[in-house]
Formats: C-alpha cells, sequence, structure tokens
C-alpha cells in the first residue's frame, strides 16, 4: 500500500469523539408564550390606575359618581387642573419636592457610599458592633421618632422650612446597608492594594477606584431614595405648613373639605406626578445600563 493510499485512508476515517469536550455553548430559550402573557398582564394591572386617574381628572365629579362610571377621559383636563393649580400652590410644592428630593438623593449617594465602603473594606476598631446598630435601627418603626425630631427641629429653629425634611433624610440605615453589601461583592482588594503600594491618598482612592466601581449600586440607590423622598407624606405633614409645602403636603390640604372633589384631587395628583415619569424616563435607561455593566463586571 503506498504511502498516499494511508494517508487518503487516514484522512477520510472518523475522528474518535475526544473525553472531556466541552459542550457547546447554548443560547438561552427565547421568552414563550406565557411570559409575554404575564408581562403584559402585570403591565395592565400597572397601568389601570395611572389611567383610571387620568380619566378622573379629565371629567366633573358628577360624572365620576355615576354608576357605571365612564372609561374614556372627557374634555375638562385643562380646567380642573387650573383649579387645583388654584386652590393651592402645587408649583411652589414641585418646586419644593425637587429640591428636598434632590438634596436628599445626593446627601444619600454620598455619605451611604463612603459608609458602605468604610463598613466593607476597612479595618477598625468596633466596625461590627457599628454596623450591627446600623442594622438594628432599622427595626425601629419611624414614628417613634416623630417627637424627639420635631422637639430638635424646633429648638434649631427648623419647623416649617425645608431643612426639616432634608437633615433627616441624609443618610438611612438601608442605604448604608445596600452600599456595603454592594462593595463587598464588586470590589476586589488587590485595587486598594495596589493603589496603597502606588502611594494613591485615601480621597484618590476613593474618587478613581471606589466610585466608579459603585455607580450601577449608587445608580439604583439613587432612584430608590429620590422615590422615596418625592412619595414621603408622614413627616413633611407634620414638620411643614401650607406656606412651605411639598408636593403630598399641597395635595392632603388639595382633599380637605367636607365634600372633597374627587376630580380636582386627581388633576392634582396627576401633575405632582408628571415630574417623577419624566425623571424615569429620562433616568431609566441608564439606571438599567448601569445594572448591567455591574452585572457583567462581577
Amino acid at each position: 500500500m503506498s504511502t498516499t493510499t494511508v494517508r487518503d485512508a487516514a484522512l477520510a476515517a472518523p475522528t474518535p469523539p475526544r473525553e472531556g469536550r466541552r459542550k457547546r455553548y447554548r443560547a438561552p430559550d427565547a421568552a414563550g408564550w406565557l411570559t409575554y402573557v404575564l408581562l403584559g398582564v402585570t403591565t395592565f394591572v400597572f397601568l389601570v390606575p395611572f389611567y383610571y386617574m387620568i380619566v378622573a381628572a379629565s371629567r366633573p365629579m358628577a360624572e365620576m359618581t355615576q354608576s357605571p362610571p365612564p372609561f374614556l377621559p372627557g374634555p375638562y383636563l385643562w380646567q380642573n387642573i387650573t383649579t387645583a393649580l388654584e386652590q393651592q400652590a402645587i408649583g411652589l410644592a414641585i418646586l419644593n419636592s425637587l429640591i428636598v428630593s434632590g438634596i436628599t438623593t445626593i446627601g444619600t449617594l454620598l455619605f451611604c457610599t463612603l459608609a458602605g465602603f468604610a463598613f466593607a473594606k476597612l479595618r477598625f476598631r468596633g466596625k461590627n458592633a457599628l454596623f450591627a446598630i446600623t442594622i438594628g435601627t432599622l427595626m425601629i418603626p419611624p414614628t417613634l421618632g416623630v417627637v424627639p425630631l420635631y422637639k430638635i427641629m424646633s429648638d434649631w429653629n427648623l419647623a416649617g422650612r425645608l431643612e426639616s425634611v432634608i437633615l433627616p433624610s441624609l443618610v438611612t440605615a438601608f442605604g448604608v446597608f445596600f452600599m456595603r453589601q454592594y462593595l463587598v461583592q464588586t470590589l476586589p482588594d488587590e485595587l486598594l492594594e495596589a493603589a496603597r503600594m502606588d502611594g494613591a491618598s485615601s480621597t484618590r482612592t476613593v474618587w478613581s477606584i471606589v466610585l466608579p466601581i459603585a455607580r450601577p449600586g449608587m445608580a439604583v440607590l439613587g432612584m430608590l431614595t429620590f422615590m422615596t423622598a418625592w412619595n414621603d407624606f408622614f413627616w413633611p405633614v407634620i414638620a411643614l405648613n401650607s406656606s412651605m409645602p411639598t408636593v403630598q403636603v399641597a395635595l392632603n390640604n388639595l382633599g380637605s373639605g367636607y365634600v372633597p372633589d374627587t376630580s380636582i384631587i386627581m388633576a392634582g395628583t396627576l401633575v405632582g406626578t408628571l415630574p417623577v415619569i419624566v425623571v424615569f424616563i429620562l433616568l431609566g435607561k441608564q439606571i438599567v445600563s448601569g445594572i448591567m455593566a455591574g452585572a457583567v463586571k462581577g
């Protein structure tokens, strides 16, 4: 048998399977029809109340008390919004809520990220005890601190001012816990050791290493903090008055009366909801992309 024949026979012979050969990667299956049905039902459930608010805000109260109520928007939306703006200073309330929510969000991101980094990566005496006390404050009902907190704000001459709502919310135990857990999982110790070996100061390390890595977690915490501060009602209605209201305080005063006008209240609620929707539309994509980037890096 010639050398050419042997070589051709060897090439034609089937190659035996190798043991331990890796399996080919299979892309995840596409979402089935049941997934889309569940997503559609969930979206419908969340959109129905908002749609009903638009319907109620665009019709007079007499029509909304009928049985069955109307299911299509009416022609009185702008008229009801104008009436709501005349009854309460909703424009001032939106501005105050933006100031309170913005400053609270910035302060929470700054202080909670620094505290979370300290609890996650730094070594100091009493760290575990302090972290346990911080987590323990989550079990204390907020109503128990209303009287002493109001007494403190009154002694500082801050009652009725926006500072009385901003200062108690600059740091939250949940924010510290959230950022601590995030940095424990995403911040390698090797990066911190390399920064120390290169002679970087603590400020430079935080600015150049910690904050860029913590950005996806900060985006999520920032959105949650902004929404919580915007929707907060219990403490602002106690600490503020009608001359310096937030959105929730203004809506509460808008609904006062022997027979509250539901259409006017819904019109004011619609105006107070629009800024939050705009913020979510503008920042929602960046937040989701930040979360995905953090997941890929981790």
